[in-house]
């Protein structure tokens, strides 16, 4: 397995488990209790590691949510807690969550050996959103709490990467979206409005840019030997499980 190929088979295995955390009942009823909406919520807990910064400036680090819908999460978010702070209890959330659901995991010790070099190995070179939580001090040292920290870097790496890729393809967010699996249904979940482009001519496009984010994710995972990489996404395989017993 080469490094391309590792960050391509994590690539599904860390989404998934970073929504179970984010989609969790105990997660979504605490931040209703911060009288944040869902979609403000959404929006300031993962571009508030950025700081006080202006809603265009999340638009262009997050990429693929429309400006006008990052917009009004950002500012409803603002009238009721500072972004910074909601990003700051979100990771929170994220620590007690990883303890609570990471902990008894039989081989957790080995999946953070594997996955904290490759955290460590990432060029956070255009990567703004990576580079912020990578800074996060984290709360809570606990093996389950480290664990759902690293988990929640690499996805965040990965959405990173694949958004240099897609401009460097000369696609949109919005046509990659369109492009992609989900079509206008991501689209519409992601706020922006018709009339949508066709996907039929841009298809081989988001597929280049797929490989070159693969290729660049691929970068951080060359820090493992390819036995490593080998057991790092098997060991992402068997973590889904373990959650979804």
């Amino acid at each position: 397995m080469t490094p391309e190929q590792a960050a391509a088979n994590a690539r599904a295995g860390l989404a998934s488990l970073v929504g179970t955390f984010a989609e969790s009942p105990q997660t979504l009823r605490r931040a209703r209790l911060m009288g944040l909406s869902g979609w403000a919520y959404h929006v300031a807990a993962r571009a508030g590691a950025l700081g006080d910064v202006r809603p265009e400036t999340v638009a262009a680090a997050v990429g693929f949510i429309a400006p006008d819908a990052v917009t009004d999460g950002w500012e409803a978010a603002a009238k009721t807690t500072p972004p910074v702070e909601v990003a700051t209890w979100h990771l929170h959330e994220l620590c007690r969550w990883g303890a609570d659901e990471l902990g008894g995991f039989p081989r957790l010790a080995r999946l953070l050996e594997l996955a904290g070099p490759v955290v460590s190995a990432v060029d956070c070179a255009g990567l703004p959103l990576f580079a912020a939580w990578r800074a996060m001090p984290v709360p809570d040292a606990s093996p389950g709490a480290q664990a759902a920290v690293a988990l929640n870097l690499l996805h965040e790496h990965w959405l990173g990467v694949h958004l240099v890729a897609v401009r460097a393809s000369g696609l949109t967010p919005l046509q990659a979206i369109i492009a992609g699996p989900e079509g206008e249904t991501g689209a519409v979940a992601f706020g922006w409005q018709p009339p949508y482009p066709q996907a039929g001519p841009i298809v081989r496009r988001l597929m280049w840019a797929e490989s070159v984010a693969g290729s660049l994710a691929g970068q951080a995972y060359a820090a493992l030997g390819r036995a490593e990489r080998i057991e790092l996404i098997g060991l992402l395989k068997s973590l889904s499980h373990h959650l979804a017993r």
